[in-house]
């Protein structure tokens, strides 16, 4: 039976891939895994066991191919053609979304566009129209799309999933601040702002409580 590879491993892939494309375009060459890891929360070591998941990639006391690391990382994580994307409410975050331009340059391509704003609702957005969510299924269905990014509020964003489900998207990609029920089979990533920053508030709070605690301990 095959081994599961890790999450974070898979993450750390598109870190690596990023990292070797700024690379590329300096002509870097060849990079050893101490290199590649300067800018990356990762020790030369967990990028060769990382690497090492898939295959023997580098040359001992030498390290990897610049080019070549990048298509063997491409081709692990999919990413060898554009991949199609829904992107599901076209609101204030839809709309960044949707002109952030990090998406083509990393394998994606925003292609359908829906909501349920009667007034936004066969309107053009780059060139693409913007479609009734109540078409998602025909839409994506023959388009044959497998990749959705939901930013609708809270209170649409199940019904949006069941739909999507339906469709056949097999990858969604969540910002609406809500937990969703998916089916097996169907995997997805919440990203919640508000509690990723209530997160880092924690840590700004106990840094402060121990550097206020340290200089007290210093004054007696």
């Amino acid at each position: 039976m095959k081994q599961a590879i890790p999450h974070e491993t898979i993450k750390r892939l598109a870190l690596y891939l990023r990292s070797l494309r700024q690379l590329s375009r300096k002509r870097v060459e060849i990079i050893s895994s101490e290199k590649l890891t300067e800018h990356i929360h990762a020790s030369p070591a967990q990028v060769r066991k990382d690497l090492a998941c898939f295959g023997e990639f580098g040359t001992p006391g030498v390290g990897y191919s610049v080019k070549k690391l990048i298509a063997e990382i491409e081709s692990i994580l999919g990413l060898k053609e554009k991949q199609e994307v829904a992107l599901v409410g076209i609101g204030k975050l839809g709309s960044a979304l949707l002109a952030y331009l990090g998406f083509e340059k990393f394998g994606f391509r925003i292609s359908a566009l829906f909501d349920n704003n009667p007034e936004k609702i066969g309107k053009k957005i780059s060139e693409l129209k913007i479609e009734d969510v109540a078409r998602i299924k025909e839409v994506l269905r023959r388009r044959k799309i497998k990749i959705a990014i939901i930013t609708v509020p809270a209170a649409n964003a199940q019904e949006v999933a069941d739909r999507l489900v339906a469709a056949g998207i097999k990858v969604i990609l969540n910002f609406a601040p809500h937990y969703l029920n998916i089916p097996k089979g169907v995997i997805i990533n919440t990203i919640d702002m508000a509690i990723e920053l209530q997160s880092l508030a924690y840590y700004l709070t106990h840094k402060e409580q121990s550097r206020a605690s340290s200089t007290t301990t210093n004054l007696t």
